[in-house]
């Protein structure tokens, strides 16, 4: 499935910011907003820093939900804290009509708070919500979207986890090659001793 152009993209923001950990200065948060176009904005301060973190859980939340109705009273609460004021808009610079959910001078937390409330109705309205997902690699706690048109996605982009994971099973694959070549392999997969 497609999904408009905004909603991707905040989805994508919000999945990062959940996932990001560096965040650790005022630098890191303007190289972060430029990453996803947070535009236009005002420099980012400390206050802005101090709240983006403790948005963090919050988003962390929706992922951890465990039925679309608390997703639904995650998202609902985002939107009534953040006072989102949805508007269509076409400024230019290709993107066409889009919504916008706060205006632009309202709190960074709340536009990106908004942003990501908004992402998330579009995609429980749509019989989505799945596509919400926790990376599959035993060692990973991050979340990620999934946004292939065949919902296949399995792991994170925040530390190489799907080419890990590949990786270790083309190993392991080859070791079982290389064990059944020379004997038998007992149920536990452990070499039998002959």
């Amino acid at each position: 499935m497609t999904f408009a152009h905004d909603t991707t993209a905040a989805l994508l923001l919000a999945a990062d910011l959940v996932n990001s950990d560096e965040l650790a200065d005022v630098a890191a948060l303007e190289v972060f907003l430029d990453k996803h176009q947070v535009e236009p904005r005002r420099p980012a301060d400390a206050a802005d820093l101090d709240a983006i973190q403790a948005l963090r859980p919050r988003l962390r939340a929706m992922w951890q939900a465990t039925d679309t109705g608390d997703l639904a009273n995650l998202v609902n609460e985002l939107l009534r804290d953040s006072a989102a004021q949805p508007r269509l808009v076409d400024h230019g610079g290709g993107w066409g009509w889009h919504l916008h959910v706060t205006g632009h001078d309202a709190a960074l937390r709340d536009r990106i708070a908004a942003q990501a409330g908004f992402a998330v109705v579009d995609l429980v309205r749509l019989g989505e919500a799945d596509r919400l997902r926790h990376c599959e690699a035993p060692d990973c706690e991050a979340v990620l979207v999934d946004l292939s048109k065949n919902r296949s996605r399995r792991y994170c982009d925040t530390g190489n986890c799907g080419n890990r994971q590949h990786v270790a099973a083309y190993r392991e694959r080859l070791y079982r090659d290389r064990l059944g070549s020379r004997g038998a392999l007992s149920s536990s997969g452990m070499p039998c001793l002959r």
